[in-house]
């Protein structure tokens, strides 16, 4: 079987729980970079793209938007060819060391998950993007300590 302790999957298949945990990792990874490019997006920016603003409103416009289509096309496109398979080619032989790097990607991308949906509504609270939200961190910080 799985490991399941408080039995929330009672009922549910082993082919369903991996079909679960494989999601899982999709979507970890996917917000792995998420919160890679909601960070990066202050700094870099591509050619033809340098108007479109950062962050949450990069969809106001209509560049942003292009921008936005062109990555779903894409993401459909892995995901239908099969080369988005969380599992394909893995290389877990059932170790400890292989069991202790899975482990590790499923938190981190639990972590990144939690991480996006702060990023997303900090933005929407305060208007600034995550590059900002994290100045203003470290002044505000600063400040404090001149204080103490």
């Amino acid at each position: 079987g799985f490991f399941d302790p408080m039995g929330f999957t009672e009922g549910t298949s082993e082919e369903a729980f991996q079909a679960s945990r494989e999601a899982e990792l999709k979507y970890g990874r996917v917000a792995m970079l998420a919160v890679v490019g909601l960070v990066a997006q202050h700094f870099v920016r591509l050619p033809s793209f340098e108007q479109v603003p950062s962050g949450v409103r990069a969809v106001t416009s209509s560049q942003g938007l292009q921008g936005l289509l062109g990555l779903t096309v894409l993401a459909g496109v892995l995901e239908v060819s099969g080369l988005a398979n969380p599992l394909a080619g893995e290389g877990d032989d059932g170790s400890d060391g292989a069991r202790d790097l899975r482990n590790k990607e499923l938190s981190n991308g639990r972590l990144a998950m939690v991480g996006v949906l702060g990023i997303l509504g900090s933005e929407l609270a305060t208007g600034k993007d995550a590059a900002q939200q994290i100045e203003g961190l470290a002044s505000a910080a600063a400040a404090l300590g001149r204080r103490l």
